[in-house]
């Protein structure tokens, strides 16, 4: 069955970097476009950055110019570099099927992994 498992995060002090990875297993990885999405408390999940299966990227405006989005077709995995860090990314970060791969899904929702922005 399709796996989404996401590895990387942690604390780092307000202009720090960190890097997120997404494993995939369970499915033809190179076909779909893969997104990152972050739920922070007491606000609803948005989507961070996606990647395309031909490498195409998107970001939002909040992390545009700071954040970017990679993918090893061979390894089945999605990278996502976060620098420049601020507060308000404090959230929880997920992986799974971008929208252009009619993503999110519901059953694809991994664990996530817990990135915390602070002084």
């Amino acid at each position: 069955q399709v796996q989404l498992v996401e590895s990387g995060g942690g604390s780092v002090q307000p202009g720090g970097s960190l890097r997120l990875s997404c494993a995939a297993s369970g499915f033809t990885f190179r076909v779909f476009a893969i997104g990152w999405y972050r739920q922070a408390p007491g606000k609803q999940r948005e989507l961070v950055a996606g990647i395309s299966s031909i490498g195409n990227t998107n970001y939002a405006d909040s992390v545009k110019g700071r954040f970017s989005i990679s993918r090893d077709n061979a390894k089945n995995t999605v990278a996502l570099q976060m620098n420049s860090l601020k507060p308000e990314d404090t959230a929880v970060y997920y992986c799974n099927y971008a929208p252009s791969s009619n993503g999110p899904r519901d059953d694809y929702w991994g664990q996530g992994t817990q990135v915390t922005v602070s002084s």
